[in-house]
């Protein structure tokens, strides 16, 4: 039995930061019901690449689900999906902000019937003079300041490689469920619990977004460099590149003892991490020289059982791979379909993986009957 075992969520999020938020409340135990236009999910369409015809995009966000379509234009769908609120301990949904009140689906009519749902909204920008803005995570990713951080600080502006304040935005979205249904145990009372992508972008900015408000520093694009840490970054060997990490004092000494270079902790430039930092121009070249001297692959193994930090730069079969060999079990299956492990572990109450990703209205018939019971 997961955590969430007996808790019903009724879904009408679609694409990607509600569909990541539920499934995985579904992963923990959670009853989750897909609830889909007569088109579907966007992200059905979104393809290659595909497995067996399927948008492999949408196989990765939605298992342990029961899909229903309804057309909340239609009258008996929009009784279904009242029906379905009414009963929910969860109700989520990214509709642009406000969009719908006219189907009677909003926070303050589905709560006047059913006191104890924790309502979830997920917008690009809040409810609030934002609202009318598409919430596409490319355009936070512009807006919030992460493009001018990434990419060649010589080149142009990059977008990050996933949709990363989508993800971000569907976790916080989870622990807004979970700490409000903490708070109905406690009260009988549920609430509306508000993620805006930009507000989830601003906060994982983290290092950056301090720097400017507490600090006044409009951070700038430096490559793969860390403002505050050298080095921190790739650095070449014989073979390729490796990314080589000191993240204090003593993990400098270690890496400069397995490189022979030990004589640079004498250098004062060199000696605390923000001399480092100050000085990386002129240290770069002379840890480049000594890790010329073998490939990445021994420079790895040398350097972690050493104890310090290092990683070659992999493509995702290599870090599948990876974590294979580590015996963290990276690939589960859903029916047939193979997916990523949940994340989190428990002692106790696993995380499932029972139900492969719904077809469109798969289950419609039997959460129909369900409903009219």
């Amino acid at each position: 039995m997961g955590p969430l075992d007996g808790l019903l969520v009724a879904d009408f999020s679609r694409i990607l930061a509600g569909p990541y938020a539920t499934m995985l409340l579904a992963d923990l135990g959670a009853d989750v019901i897909k609830v889909e236009g007569p088109g579907g999910d966007d992200t059905r369409t979104w393809m290659p690449p595909t497995r067996d015809g399927v948008s492999t995009y949408y196989l990765g966000i939605n298992r342990n689900k029961r899909s229903i379509a309804l057309d909340l234009r239609d009258p008996e769908d929009l009784a279904a999906a009242r029906e379905l609120a009414a009963r929910a301990d969860v109700f989520i949904e990214n509709f642009k902000p406000g969009g719908l009140a006219r189907f009677g689906l909003d926070y303050a009519t589905v709560s006047a019937g059913n006191e104890g749902v924790v309502y979830a909204s997920i917008s690009g920008f809040g409810s609030g003079a934002g609202a009318a803005l598409p919430g596409y995570d490319l355009m936070v990713q512009a807006i919030s300041g992460l493009m001018s951080l990434t990419g060649d600080p010589h080149g142009s502006p990059y977008r990050a490689g996933i949709s990363v304040f989508d993800v971000m935005a569907g976790m916080h979205a989870s622990i807004g469920i979970l700490s409000a249904l903490h708070h109905r145990s406690a009260t009988g009372r549920g609430q509306h619990v508000e993620v805006n992508l930009l507000s989830s972008a601003l906060s994982g900015l983290v290092n950056h977004s301090s720097g400017y408000v507490a600090g006044g520093t409009v951070p700038f694009r430096m490559g793969n460099a860390h403002p505050s840490l050298f080095p921190y970054e790739p650095l070449p060997t014989a073979d390729g590149e490796l990314i080589v990490i000191a993240g204090n004092d003593g993990q400098f000494r270690k890496l400069c003892a397995v490189l022979g270079v030990e004589h640079l902790l004498d250098d004062p430039r060199f000696g605390r991490n923000q001399d480092r930092t100050a000085n990386r121009e002129a240290l770069r070249p002379l840890l480049v020289e000594a890790l010329a001297a073998k490939g990445k692959d021994e420079w790895f193994a040398e350097l972690i059982a050493a104890g310090v930090p290092c990683a070659p730069i992999n493509t995702i079969d290599g870090g599948v791979a990876f974590a294979e060999s580590l015996g963290l079990d990276p690939v589960v299956e859903s029916g047939a379909v193979p997916g990523v492990r949940n994340p989190i572990r428990f002692s106790a109450t696993p995380a499932r993986y029972e139900l492969p990703p719904p077809g469109l209205d798969e289950h419609g018939e039997e959460i129909r009957q369900w409903l009219k019971s």
